[in-house]
């Protein structure tokens, strides 16, 4: 079995947490208020410029051409996540340039650019993967929902996020070194963070 699909199977316990939290089902069913989710849209963007960065300082790290290839195209896919949030923030008036990002939101983006300027790219691939294969897997899994928040579904639904998310699990089993216990931690690390976020998106009243 590969890294990748090791550690997300050893992260099964929190995938159920992040699909069964009345965040998601609550985007599934179209009862997710509106204003709850504006101000995870601005949230996610803030989150999205960090991982961003995460991409980039492993671009500089990579020691090979096909680190540095394949990270320059994952930045690119990061920027089309971040267009989907430009049009939600033209949509319902949000200001992205005023967010003040949440304890969670801080958290994550804290512990994510922490992993990645050490250099390790084993270590930053653990730290960025939950991401990118939560979202794909809840896109998936939330097929045929409500409405109301399909286009947020139908991008991490798509084949092309898919394709994404492979191809970060693919430098994972790349760089990481199996059975090493700094990666394990730190992929669970970031998953545990990735269900925070919902809950501190949930539970935030603008």
């Amino acid at each position: 079995m590969s890294v990748a699909a090791a550690l997300w199977r050893a992260n099964a316990d929190l995938a159920l947490s992040a699909r069964n939290h009345p965040f998601v089902t609550g985007l599934a069913d179209g009862t997710l208020p509106r204003e709850v989710f504006a101000g995870y849209v601005a949230q996610d963007a803030f989150f999205l410029e960090s991982f961003a960065r995460g991409y980039a300082l492993a671009l500089a790290h990579s020691p090979d051409r096909h680190g540095l290839d394949t990270f320059a195209g994952l930045l690119a896919g990061v920027r089309d996540e971040l267009r989907l949030h430009d049009g939600y923030a033209r949509q319902w008036d949000i200001d992205l340039g005023r967010v003040e990002p949440l304890p969670a939101t801080l958290a994550y983006t804290d512990f994510l650019l922490a992993t990645a300027a050490l250099g390790d790219l084993g270590h930053t691939c653990a730290a960025l993967t939950p991401c990118m294969r939560l979202y794909a897997h809840l896109g998936q899994s939330l097929t045929g929902g409500d409405e109301r928040y399909g286009e947020w579904i139908r991008t991490y639904a798509d084949p092309a996020f898919e394709e994404l998310a492979q191809t970060l699990e693919g430098l994972l089993d790349t760089y990481a070194t199996p059975d090493d216990p700094r990666a394990a931690a730190i992929y669970r690390r970031a998953m545990g963070l990735e269900v925070a976020f919902f809950d501190a998106a949930y539970r935030q009243v603008p």
